[in-house]
């Protein structure tokens, strides 16, 4: 057992992203002239995560051949894609060997920011005794996302998909991003709850927070993400919404 409790980060990159006009994996298409996934491990490193499990799918080999030379980083291979449940399930040997915070992200958010990180991580320790922390976003228009629903008394209750939500829950701005501070023992336990109960017959990872508080352990969501990590990129289009926007906050183009 790896007894170090340096976080290790969990990055989903295993997606072929077919409305990206582009037979590259989703995450080497170029954001201002380098590969979107390095924007995410510039972000995460400058967090102070040094360690990070890449997961791989589609053309696994383009992928890790791209990182080979970035340090600290291993590899998944997610053959089939059976959800974001599944991809972290195929880390599971990872995340024994680790003893520590474990940060779930995704390789398609090349605005994912590291003070966010930073945050998240900092109550993560400061607070202790979390199973997992979600960190989530306040957001004006949050049409098409998971809501973040809580009982009575503000605490994190789950997350309801924007097509299962009520209209009351509907009116609910704080939603999920897909960040996911974990404990690792509690991570393995939540990874093996998981079922594929669904009409997609997927295992998905938004369940796990939901498995981790029925069992009694300990899990909130904090709003913690900026405006800007709500864009990702699906499109050619927010390709471009997402290059405007970091190229307004200052990041550097590459050649």
């Amino acid at each position: 057992m790896d007894t170090t409790s340096e976080p290790l980060a969990i990055v989903l990159a295993a997606g072929r992203g077919t409305r990206m006009k582009s037979d590259l994996p989703k995450v080497l298409v170029p954001v201002l002239g380098r590969p979107m996934i390095l924007w995410v491990l510039d972000a995460l490193a400058t967090a102070g995560i040094n360690r990070a499990v890449v997961v791989v799918g589609y053309q696994a080999p383009r992928v890790q051949e791209t990182l080979a030379s970035r340090p600290g980083l291993q590899f998944a291979l997610q053959e089939e894609q059976l959800g974001t449940g599944h991809a972290v399930q195929i880390c599971r040997q990872h995340i024994q060997q680790h003893d520590g915070p474990v940060l779930v992200v995704a390789g398609d958010s090349p605005l994912i920011q590291a003070d966010s990180i930073r945050e998240l991580l900092d109550h993560f320790r400061r607070d202790g005794g979390y199973a997992c922390l979600l960190g989530t976003l306040l957001k004006d228009d949050p049409t098409g996302l998971g809501r973040i629903v809580r009982d009575s008394h503000g605490r994190f209750a789950r997350i309801v998909e924007h097509k299962d939500a009520t209209p009351e829950q509907l009116s609910i701005r704080e939603v999920n991003m897909s960040t996911y501070l974990f404990d690792s023992s509690a991570l393995l336990t939540a990874l093996d709850g998981l079922t594929n109960n669904n009409a997609q017959r997927e295992y998905y990872l938004t369940d796990c927070p939901e498995i981790l508080l029925r069992a009694g352990h300990r899990v909130d969501a904090l709003p913690v993400l900026r405006p800007c990590e709500a864009l990702s990129i699906n499109t050619v289009e927010e390709l471009q919404v997402v290059e405007h926007k970091m190229r307004e906050m200052g990041y550097a183009e590459h050649a």
